[in-house]
């Protein structure tokens, strides 16, 4: 009996923390939203990496929040999570083709994107290996570093996004 509870542990439950990060998805989400509505008078000129890019981070923010607040290791919990990083690694790769706003080069937020081209995979393997304080650990940092301060970099300095949210 022991032996089972230790190969089965309660499903973690989220923490305040992660219900910030999860009200902070959506704070970002609505942002990101309410500018590429307010920009559809440009929409023709976006290069389609970009495109690319906003799809996957929409994706990764809106089950942001549903990955966080449900219940762990359900069979639902692990299909979105395989949907929120692949998301999450085909933005990463996906931004380095975007070069626009540095002037043909890479820009700081490319760190964030490397970090996160290798840390989606030890998300996936720490999940596998059942590791759940490295693969929560794992999943904040992504979350904190590669999807709400990379996506909040997004709005100032002259980006798409600030330019169609602000003008």
């Amino acid at each position: 009996m022991a032996a089972e509870a230790i190969a089965h542990p309660q499903p973690l439950a989220s923490d305040l923390l992660e219900r910030v990060l999860g009200w902070a998805a959506l704070a970002l989400l609505a942002a990101a939203l309410a500018a590429i509505m307010r920009g559809h008078a440009s929409w023709g000129a976006v290069p389609p990496a970009i495109w690319l890019h906003l799809g996957t981070v929409i994706v990764a923010l809106t089950l942001t929040p549903v990955i966080l607040w449900q219940r762990r290791g359900t069979r639902l919990h692990r299909r979105l999570g395989y949907v929120w990083a692949s998301a999450m690694f085909v933005s990463a790769l996906d931004s380095f083709w975007i070069l626009e706003t540095n002037h043909g080069h890479f820009s700081v937020i490319h760190l964030l994107s490397a970090f996160v081209a290798v840390q989606t995979p030890r998300l996936v393997l720490t999940a596998r290996a059942h590791n759940h304080a490295a693969h929560r650990r794992t999943v904040r940092g992504l979350v904190i570093g590669g999807l709400l301060t990379a996506g909040a970099l997004t709005f100032p300095f002259h980006r798409l996004l600030g330019r169609w949210l602000l003008g």
